[in-house]
């Protein structure tokens, strides 16, 4: 029974209560405000002469008078049925409510003892003015003076030893901030392997950019793995990919992984500025993990600090990020060593990054982080969809056929959009339509319900997307069309959604395709409104000028031009100052691209006008239910164009 006692009574746990000294001194001096606040209150003692003072002590409404012989100054008190006969003289008629009354000032030749001994014998025995002579000594003002701004110093320099000793005690990642002693500070993070929840299971896809990080974490849990074989500890990788692929996330799921200490830093918290702290910054970094070797160092978005160096002088110069991108580069791999300190790092613009951080020594590895495919997809999605409560009938698999191209962050975004979606319509469960919704939220933006169009607007805008709808179901190199509304949505009055094929390569009959899909909807506009062109094709006419002087200037699909590219993959064009090619080669591919704008066009004209009659039934489908999936168009022109499709193409052009 005892030993259960012992047990059940444990010793209570002591709260230690911790005072903050800037909550003491901040209410100390809103104590002191108030206080002075509130004696300053009520009607002020007033100035008036000596001789209004001598007149009062002769009418005997004076009780007595102190005067200050250093200060020159008396002050008055009156009898208290005297009080009100002087009412007049304070400002709306309120009298203090306390003493003194009155007040004056003397000069130097001004004899008090001499003065009232004359008054006094002038009055009865009962009327005398009592008179009270001191020195004011101004203890009081000399603390002021002195002792207060000492005191001020004393309290200043306890906070800023304070604040010193907690971030010099605080471990690593506790220098800089605002004390100025720990400015040359590193504000690296030590990740606490407790704290850090997130594991390479909750890292779904990016099959091989894992398997390459995870074997880092390998090599330092078994290091004689590799080494009884004469291989050596890489001493960095680089992660690359586009915002929202999962970098950052690789890198928590590496802190909670791995048995050794990690440290965690952003770019942007070398850059400062004071000239050398960047590089102050970077020495504190690689000292605090060499004092933990094996450890990782990682730094999110380095091209803050790793920018390419000598690049536009004169114009953005910074050597202060210059020195401290050297002072990286000779701690990653200098004449000192690191052993056993790994250099993980993000960036998703690898392009500007400096060559002399990009080598093999510093950044072994170069791991691409891509957007996930459709099996990633898939696994991507079931990660987000785990806290979901979803419909039994709803569709993964086709959920994730709808999103290409989208990354880990737009999934994780689309599934919360669903959920929010059936909230906002009351239902228990979110199903397909809810998901299809969301995307088309993300994808278009929010619907304009309250859009006012006036019937020729929505009769322009239905054939411009009709003709998107048309080229794309008739053209063998254009994505499915999945659906077509004229729903105004963000910016666009109508939209034309197509599910791309995510082929890795697409040959000049594709490329070509596709431009004739993006000036369908302005050809069609043209045709029904008698040659008229509208604004609405701005969108269209910018991706199409772009796709046609890629084609002519970087994929070599020009005669004239030829198999040049003059496409910069390194990003050390000196940004565009200067062009790789002579004016008459320009003057070459401008006319390739409009020869190639005019002959798609035509291309697209011939095709619409031979299948308008379907075309305009769509339209007006169109314009009778806003929203038409691809069962719609295929109800009018048959299944997607693929190779029969193209043979009709190649037909109609004949013709």
């Amino acid at each position: 029974m005892a030993k259960k006692q012992n047990k059940n009574n444990k010793s209570p746990k002591i709260k230690v209560v911790r005072v903050n000294l800037g909550w003491v001194f901040y209410a100390l001096l809103i104590f002191s405000i108030g206080w002075m606040l509130m004696n300053n209150r009520g009607t002020q003692a007033q100035k008036l002469e000596w001789a209004q003072i001598s007149e009062m002590i002769k009418s005997g409404d004076v009780k007595e008078v102190k005067f200050v012989r250093n200060d020159f100054r008396g002050t008055v008190t009156l009898r208290p049925d005297s009080v009100q006969k002087y009412t007049s003289l304070y400002p709306g008629g309120v009298p203090p409510k306390s003493s003194p009354h009155f007040f004056f000032l003397t000069s130097t030749k001004f004899d008090p003892e001499r003065e009232f001994e004359e008054l006094n014998a002038s009055l009865p025995a009962s009327e005398q003015v009592k008179l009270v002579m001191e020195n004011d000594s101004k203890i009081w003002s000399g603390v002021l003076e002195w002792i207060f701004p000492i005191l001020i110093i004393i309290v200043f320099w306890m906070f800023m030893m304070r604040s010193m000793t907690r971030n010099m005690g605080g471990g690593p990642g506790g220098g800089g901030g605002m004390n100025p002693f720990n400015v040359g500070k590193a504000n690296s993070k030590l990740a606490d392997k407790n704290k850090v929840n997130v594991t390479f299971k909750d890292v779904a896809g990016l099959y091989g950019a894992k398997e390459e990080v995870m074997e880092i974490v390998d090599f330092l849990k078994q290091p004689e793995k590799y080494t009884a074989l004469g291989g050596k500890i890489p001493k960095g990788a680089l992660l690359v990919g586009p915002p929202g692929t999962g970098k950052t996330l690789l890198a928590k799921a590496v802190a909670g992984e791995a048995n050794v200490p990690f440290f965690s830093i952003s770019g942007s918290d070398f850059v400062e500025m004071f000239v050398g702290v960047g590089a102050s910054r970077v020495r504190d970094l690689f000292s605090q993990a060499k004092e933990k070797a094996p450890c990782i160092v990682f730094i999110d978005e380095i091209d803050a600090v790793g920018r390419a160096r000598g690049k536009n002088v004169g114009f953005s110069s910074n050597d202060e990020r210059e020195n401290t991108l050297n002072q990286l580069l000779t701690e990653m791999d200098g004449f000192g060593t690191n052993s056993g300190v790994i250099v993980l790092a993000a960036t998703n613009r690898a392009d500007i990054l400096d060559k002399a951080l990009m080598r093999a020594g510093r950044f072994d590895r170069q791991i691409n982080v891509t957007l996930p495919d459709l099996n990633e997809r898939k696994e991507i999605f079931k990660v987000h969809l785990k806290p979901l409560r979803l419909a039994d009938d709803f569709d993964l698999e086709g959920i994730a056929r709808h999103t290409p191209g989208f990354s880990g962050a737009d999934i994780a975004n689309i599934c919360n959009e669903a959920a929010l979606t059936a909230a906002r319509r009351g239902k228990q469960k979110i199903d397909n339509q809810d998901f299809m919704d969301a995307v088309d939220r993300v994808v278009g933006g929010i619907e304009r319900k309250k859009t006012l169009m006036s019937p020729e607007e929505k009769r322009l805008t239905a054939f411009h997307e009709a003709g998107h709808a048309v080229a794309g179901w008739l053209l063998p190199g254009c994505s499915p069309v999945l659906k077509v509304s004229i729903i105004p949505r963000g910016q666009a009055l109508g939209l034309t959604w197509s599910l791309p094929d995510e082929k890795v390569m697409m040959s000049k009959s594709d490329l070509v395709d596709e431009m004739c899909h993006l000036v369908s909807g302005r050809v069609a506009e043209e045709i029904v409104n008698d040659g008229v062109p509208c604004t609405g094709a701005l969108n269209d006419f910018e991706r199409m000028t772009k796709l046609a002087y890629s084609m002519v200037a970087y994929y070599g699909m020009s005669e004239k031009v030829g198999n040049l590219s003059y496409y910069d993959s390194t990003g050390n064009s000196s940004f565009g100052f200067s062009k790789p090619y002579s004016e008459k080669t320009a003057e070459t591919i401008d006319e390739e691209v409009r020869k190639l704008v005019d002959e798609v066009t035509s291309r697209t004209r011939k095709l619409l006008l031979d299948n308008w009659s379907g075309l305009t039934t769509l339209a007006e489908l169109l314009i009778d239910k806003e929203l038409i999936m691809a069962d719609d168009i295929e109800s009018i022109f048959g299944p997607k164009a693929g190779k029969h499709g193209e043979e009709r193409f190649k037909k109609s052009d004949d013709e």
